[in-house]
C-alpha cells in the first residue's frame, strides 16, 4: 500500500512539475491594464524557434474600422511602427519605420528605449525584463498617447 501511494505521489508531483514548467512558446503576449489610455501594455516574450530565428508579433491598430498603424514586437530586440496596416511583412530597417533606432542596444545586462512618434501622437517604451535568457527575451511594453508619461 505504501509503495502504491509513493508511486502515485511521485506521478502527481511529476505531472504538476510538467504542467507548471511548460516551455515558453515562440512568442507570448501577456497584457496588463494599469491605465485605460494605453493602447498596448504588457509583457512580450520573443523566443528562439526551431529554425534559430526569434519570434515576432505584429499588432494592427484600427480606429472605427480604419487602419491606423502596425506595431512590430521582435524579433528579439527589434521594434517597428509603420503608418497604415498591410498584409505583407515590412522590414524594420526601412525608412518608413517610425522607430529609430529600431534595434534596442544592450547596456550590460539591461536594455531600454523610449520613442516619441508625433506623426501618430504616440509614445512607446520598451524595457528588457527579468527572466530573459539566451533563448528568450522578455520585454515590458507600453504604447500610449503622446503627452502622457510612459517612462
Amino acid at each position: 500500500m505504501v509503495r502504491v501511494l509513493t508511486k502515485l505521489s511521485m506521478a502527481a508531483v511529476l505531472l504538476a512539475t510538467l504542467a507548471w514548467s511548460r516551455p515558453a512558446s515562440a512568442q507570448d503576449w501577456i497584457p496588463y491594464h494599469s491605465d485605460p489610455k494605453n493602447i498596448l501594455e504588457g509583457n512580450w516574450q520573443s523566443c528562439q524557434q526551431s529554425d534559430g530565428r526569434y519570434a515576432e508579433k505584429i499588432y494592427d491598430h484600427f480606429v472605427n474600422s480604419v487602419p491606423q498603424f502596425e506595431v512590430h514586437l521582435g524579433p528579439r530586440r527589434e521594434f517597428a511602427i509603420f503608418k497604415g496596416v498591410q498584409d505583407e511583412h515590412r522590414e524594420h530597417e526601412l525608412r518608413e519605420n517610425l522607430l529609430q533606432p529600431y534595434r534596442v542596444m544592450m547596456e550590460g545586462s539591461r536594455a531600454r528605449q523610449h520613442w516619441d512618434i508625433p506623426s501618430l501622437n504616440l509614445s512607446f517604451t520598451v524595457a528588457l525584463g527579468g527572466g530573459s535568457t539566451m533563448d528568450c527575451e522578455s520585454w515590458y511594453i507600453v504604447l500610449g498617447p503622446l503627452g502622457k508619461s510612459s517612462n
